[in-house]
Parts: C-alpha cells; structure tokens; sequence
C-alpha cells in the first residue's frame, strides 16, 4: 500500500511532467492545422519551404532557451520559476498565432519562436525537478511519466483537430484556430499548482546553504527522518566537494573529464532521439499519410488514434525501465525501429498506387506499421533518453547540462524538418530507409559506450563515468563518519546552530 507521502511525490512529479504536455501539443498542432485547408488559404498556400520554416522557428526559440536562458534561470531563480517562466512565454505565443492577421505568416512565425523559448525554458527545469525530488528506486519510473505526457499533449491536439474537421461547415477559420488556442489549457493548470509544490532540495542546499528549507521540502516527501537526514547528508557532502573541487556553469561542462564525456554522450543520445525518424512523423505524419490517403478526416482519425495509443505504449516503460535497465529499452527500441522502417519503406514502394492512394489492405498495413514504429520509439528512445539526460549529471552542472542537451534534440529535429517534405516530395517512402540505417547505428552505439544507470544515486553516478565518487569526497571535506548515514542527534544539533550562526559552505555536520 502506497504512503502518503508517496503519493504526493508523484502528484508534485506529475506536475512538472506536465511541461512535457506543452511540447507534445506544440509538436503536433502544427501537423494537424496543415490539414486545414482554411488555415492553408489564410496564409496564402505556404509551399514545403515555408512550411520546413515554421517547424524550424520553433526549434531556433527552444535551442536559444534551453543553450543559454533555461539552464541559468533555473539555477539562479530555482526549478518552479523555469517551469513557470516557460509556461507564461507559451499563452502569450499562443494568442500570436491564434490571432495573425490575415496572410501574415511572420506573425505566426513570430508565435512560434515564442512557444519555443517558452518551451526551452519548461522543457529544462521539468526533469531536474523530478530527478532531484524523486526516490531512486523510482526515478525511472516516474520520469516515464514525462514521455508519456508528451503523447498525452498530442492526443488532446489530434482530437481537438479531429473534432474540428468534422465541424468545419460550422467552424469555418475556427477549425484550425481552435485547435492552436486549445494550447492555453495545459499551461494555465500548471501556473496554478506551481506555487503548492516545494522547491527541490538541492537547489536550496546549493544557493544559500538553505539545510532547514531542504529538510522542509524533502519532509513532504520522504518516509521517515532517517531517509530525510541521510539524502541531506549526501547532497551536502556532494555539494562540498563540487564546490572544492570542481568549477561550476558552463566551463565546467568542458573542464572536467567525466562531465565532458557525458556531455558527448547525452548530445548523441538527444540527437538521436530525433533522427529515429519519430520527430519527422510527428511533425509530418499528415503530408506522409497524404501518400496513402485521400480523405483529410481520415488522416485525422489517424493522428488521433497514434496519439492515444502513444499514450499506452509509453506506459510500458514505467514497468521496464527500472526492471530492465536503460541500455536493454535503447537497444531493444532502436532494432524494433530499424525493422519497421525497412518494412514499411518496402510496403509503400512495392505496391501500386491507385488515383493517387493505396488499396485499403495495404493502406491499413502501413498503419500498423508506423503504429508499430511508435510502440519501440515511445518506451525506448522516447522515454528513456529523457531519463538518462536529467540523471546522470552531477549538482553542479545540472541544469546546464540538461538545458544543452535536450536542446540538441531540437537541432537535430530542425536540420530534419527543414529538408525532409522536399525529400519526401521528391523520394516518397524511399526516404525511411534512412531512418532504418541511422536506428540500426544508434543501436550499436549504446551497446558499446553507454553505462547503465538504473537504480544508482545521484550524487553517486559520477562513478559510472570515472568520475570521483561526489558522496564520499564530499564526507572528508565535513568530516562525516559515515558518507551514507546522518546521525539523527546530530542534525538536530545543527537545526540549533543554523538558527544562531549562519552556515558557510565549509560547514561541518
């Protein structure tokens, strides 16, 4: 039976996983509108350049955010504030685009870039949070939850759309900025929980020394005092020692062996995510779907559908991630997602082509097929990247390091979005066989350079990546006995010294 304060746990995690909702929507509002022939006759029929621009506006304000702004603000001004800057940036771009004058596209170009500053901002306070509150023993699986509500953001976008397509007589111009302004939703509920959940305890452990704060937060969701005065312990033991020993900001992502190294590896990774070939069919699933369809509703039904199913398939990895291990999901992922781009590649181009569509049977093949591509990517490649960024960089370097990182999963998508309808265009399914090669290679690269992190601390991953062991070093600097276990009496003590004196960042325990 779940405690209580479990319970809140994953009520506080659940709602920085919300964030993920605004990017899951944003992703594929885009797609869905294209359908829109109001929306296409309001911006005077953008061709496939035009169109590659808008998706790639998005990426150009996420990757500025999340280099340069997301990082720090959530340093300086804590995790709640990121997340919450993030989401007031996306109702303000919200409105930009719902409300463009007629046939002014840098208007909704401009909506764009704001959603995706906004996004940079959430999309890297979001998982520090959860990783720094969560129990590692279910970091895993809560962080599951974030991918998951990715998909949760596109299923409301596609249904949103579909019920509008099938209203378009009574909606007219409505139907496609219905489902733009429907992106208020999911930001306004987060701004109004923001302020009920607490701030992390590394992040007060880390500006200010703030331990009695840190005990406050970590009481909400901790068991019992000797989990609450043990998890003190080591973020301060690993505080001290990052303070001492290594630099912090961005230098130090470069300047320190191991911190470089997962810096290499997470670039990859987040890149790779992206060149899957999810990215491209979330952003294009309509123009792709256009090959094998005629009926624009049907289409539709179709992204509603994988939107839904997503939304299950990410569910498998809140039982296997922490079962299994990382590298067992990135591996297995990748393979499953090779093989149904050979096969789906190989379905559309062998067959014939009726008036412009597919035969049924073959049409509902290809379905399956990319339905398929989405059961590996979600659990997989979806996840559980997610999972390894915002884990495996230590308390100095954090949010940094997740800002850049999760960023290149934007650049790598931008790069893809801007030449993939004029590759489309010109190649047809052609073009997936690509994907299949780059999945097969991301496959080969985790099996040989990544280490699995499933179940290990925090403050003690740095090991993985022959880094220092921050806990133990950390226990010489303030002179703890024992690096993993508080004495109870002695933390009571330093409560009384704290309320006289104010601690430096030498402090002993």
């Amino acid at each position: 039976m779940p405690t209580g304060k479990l319970v809140y746990n994953w009520y506080i995690s659940l709602v920085a996983a919300s964030c993920m909702v605004l990017y899951g929507y944003d992703a594929s509002v885009f797609n869905a509108v294209q359908g829109s022939k109001h929306w296409v006759a309001y911006f005077n029929k953008p061709n496939t350049q035009t169109i590659g621009a808008i998706n790639t506006s998005y990426t150009v304000g996420a990757v500025v955010a999340g280099f340069f702004f997301g990082g720090p603000i959530a340093d300086r001004f804590g995790r709640r504030v990121g997340m919450a800057s993030g989401c007031a940036l996306v109702i303000i771009a919200t409105f930009l685009q719902t409300f463009s004058p007629r046939g002014n596209i840098a208007c909704f170009i401009a909506g764009r870039v704001v959603i995706g500053l906004g996004q940079g901002l959430a999309l890297t306070a979001g998982p520090i949070y959860i990783g720094e509150l969560a129990p590692s023993e279910i970091r895993g699986t809560i962080m599951s939850f974030w991918q998951m509500f990715y998909s949760v953001g596109s299923f409301i976008a596609y249904w949103v759309n579909y019920a509008c397509s099938k209203n378009i007589p009574k909606l007219g111009e409505w139907d496609w900025r219905m489902v733009v302004i429907f992106q208020l939703l999911v930001p306004i509920i987060i701004l109004a929980q923001l302020w009920f959940i607490p701030e992390t305890p590394r992040w007060y452990i880390q500006h200010g020394n703030r331990i009695e704060d840190a005990r406050k937060s970590l009481y909400q969701v901790r068991d019992s005092d000797q989990e609450v005065e043990d998890e003190i312990l080591a973020i301060r033991e690993a505080v001290e020692f990052e303070a001492e020993a290594i630099s912090s900001g961005y230098s130090a992502l470069w300047k320190d062996k191991s911190v470089r190294k997962r810096m290499y590896l997470c670039l990859i990774i987040n890149a790779g995510q992206q060149v899957t070939g999810q990215g491209t069919l979330n952003s294009y699933s309509t123009i792709v779907y256009k090959k094998v369809f005629k009926s624009a509703s049907t289409i539709a039904l179709i992204n509603a559908l994988n939107a839904t199913f997503g939304i299950l398939f990410t569910l498998n990895a809140t039982w296997t991630v922490d079962r299994f291990g990382r590298k067992f999901l990135l591996i297995t992922g990748a393979i499953g997602m090779a093989i149904c781009m050979i096969i789906v590649a190989s379905v559309e181009t062998q067959t014939p082509s009726f008036d412009g569509a597919k035969s049924k049977p073959v049409a509902i093949s290809i379905v399956f097929l990319l339905f398929l591509f989405a059961f590996f990517y979600k659990p997989s490649w979806g996840a559980t990247v997610w999972i390894y960024t915002s884990e495996v960089f230590s308390m100095n370097v954090r949010a940094q390091a997740v800002g850049m990182c999760s960023q290149t999963q934007n650049v790598a998508n931008s790069i893809v979005q801007q030449f993939f309808p004029t590759f489309l265009n010109n190649e047809g399914f052609y073009a997936f066989y690509m994907f299949a090669g780059i999945n097969f290679l991301l496959a080969a690269f985790v099996w040989f350079l990544l280490p699995e992190t499933k179940q290990v601390a925090l403050e003690e991953i740095d090991t993985l990546f022959g880094g220092s062991n921050h806990v133990e070093k950390g226990a010489e600097i303030v002179g703890a006995e024992d690096p993993h276990h508080a004495k109870l009496e002695d933390a009571h003590h330093e409560i009384v010294e704290e309320k006289s004196v104010p601690m430096t960042t030498t402090s002993r325990v």
